[in-house]
């Protein structure tokens, strides 16, 4: 039978700083990149939230031989569905060895495999683990969450890497902090926020948190200790050049519903998910027509949708294209995506949980999207090709429904929301970075005289 002091051992993280200074620093890496990962590896245990095409791949990568030649012990890589075999390629093209894992099996000193693969792994045979995308932390009741977590809680060198580290709201960010050991995300959110369900105030983040009363640069202030934020070079002190993106132009497409829905006499805005659902039902041919009518030429594009039955549709009336959807074999999703990315097959069809993450389509400069609540899903989706590298303006066509209009303006309320934490993460990494300074939080505690 477990003892207390083994549940609370289990339970712990270790408890400080464990880096060094770099062993290796590549001459491939931009002098930005050089900066960030040489602060992740002093630190030991940190976030990484730089934007997409900003080289998370290549600092993930010096990140973990910098660890394997400190310790001589392996190091994961955990990326989601179908970036491993990306990693893999990133890693040959910059002389870095790393090797594909799905069961468990340490093939390397560098292994590579997916979320969903993580059961298969002892953290025993690990010194560091990198989470790609991290943003799949960011649920506190989901398994995989507790699967990452719970792997990583006593690996000294840790590092997550993401765009989109809190994309609905900052409180997110807890998740994030306990995968690394820092607070706990319930510490987190007693140290900083309070629970006011009712309240007006206006600075409002989440369902039921808001920050207590001048806690929200401590708040700020805090998150720097652990984790740097990157839009573009500049964000740092370094020149942008060669990191300029092209314009992006976004159209909004309404299209109108042929009828009405039951119980109406004329279309309605659709207010609740139920109601939501039944719109995109009723408009289904009218929107995945309008989609074929985007991608109606000889160009690359990418048609994301949410519902199976949108995929099988598009698939149908897009004759040059191919769907990738969740029943497929990871060995056939990862067949289209390569075919797509090679330039084989010029229109993709997918849903934005299934490609939207960690691929790299800058051939690509147009796409369709059937908007949803989700500001990460429909961020990640655009910046599969809206990233550094892409030459040319990437348009997205945004197709909607009148009664679905108030599902943009949530999206919009969400983009205003992320940009408002990229501001401030920058703001006080850059004070903290010119005053030289390392804000501590530790306090000491009293323990009351009957323990």
């Amino acid at each position: 039978m477990e003892g207390y002091a083994d549940f609370l051992d289990r339970k712990s993280h270790l408890d400080s700083d464990s880096g060094f200074t770099p062993l290796w620093m590549p001459d491939f890496l931009f002098d930005f990149q050089k900066a960030l990962t040489q602060w992740s590896l002093m630190k030991g245990r940190s976030a990484m939230f730089a934007d997409c095409g900003l080289g998370k791949t290549p600092m993930q990568l010096v990140w973990s031989e910098n660890v394997v030649r400190k310790t001589n012990k392996p190091v994961l890589i955990i990326t989601p569905l179908a970036v491993s075999q990306q990693t893999i390629r990133e890693g040959e093209k910059f002389g870095i060895e790393c090797n594909r894992s799905m069961d468990g099996k340490v093939t390397g000193k560098i292994v590579v495999t997916n979320y969903e693969r993580l059961h298969y792994f002892s953290r025993n045979d690990f010194a560091g683990a990198v989470c790609d995308e991290s943003s799949a932390l960011k649920h506190f009741t989901s398994q995989r969450q507790k699967t990452v977590t719970d792997f990583m809680r006593k690996l000294p060198y840790r590092l997550l890497c993401t765009a989109t580290a809190a994309p609905n709201d900052f409180i997110e960010l807890g998740t994030s902090s306990e995968a690394l050991g820092c607070l706990g995300r319930m510490d987190m959110l007693g140290e900083f926020f309070k629970n006011d369900e009712n309240s007006l105030h206006p600075i409002w983040w989440g369902a039921r948190w808001r920050f207590k009363a001048h806690a929200e640069r401590p708040f700020w202030r805090w998150v720097c200790t652990w984790a740097r934020a990157l839009r573009k070079p500049s964000d740092m002190g370094f020149d942008n050049d060669g990191f300029v993106l092209p314009p992006l132009i976004t159209s909004e497409i309404v299209v109108k519903a042929s009828r009405p829905l039951d119980g109406q006499l004329f279309p309605m805005p659709a207010i609740t998910l139920q109601e939501q659902r039944e719109e995109r039902r009723a408009t289904l041919t009218e929107r995945c027509e309008e989609a074929l009518n985007q991608v109606d030429n000889s160009e690359p594009a990418v048609v994301w949708c949410h519902l199976n039955t949108e995929a099988d549709l598009l698939e149908k009336i897009i004759t040059d294209g191919m769907q990738v959807q969740g029943s497929d074999s990871i060995e056939k999703k990862e067949e289209v995506f390569q075919a797509f990315t090679d330039g084989e097959l010029r229109v993709l069809i997918t849903k934005p949980k299934i490609g939207g993450f960690g691929m790299n389509w800058q051939h690509c400069n147009n796409m369709t999207f059937f908007p949803s609540h989700s500001f990460e899903q429909y961020y990640q989706g655009v910046r599969r090709c809206w990233r550094f590298g892409q030459r040319k303006p990437v348009t997205v066509s945004l197709i909607t429904t009148e009664g679905e209009m108030g599902v943009l303006k949530n999206l919009q309320r969400k983009a205003k929301a992320s940009e408002e934490m990229f501001t401030q993460l920058v703001a006080e990494m850059n004070n903290e970075i010119n005053s030289h300074r390392i804000v501590s939080y530790d306090t000491e505690t009293e323990v009351p005289g009957w323990l």
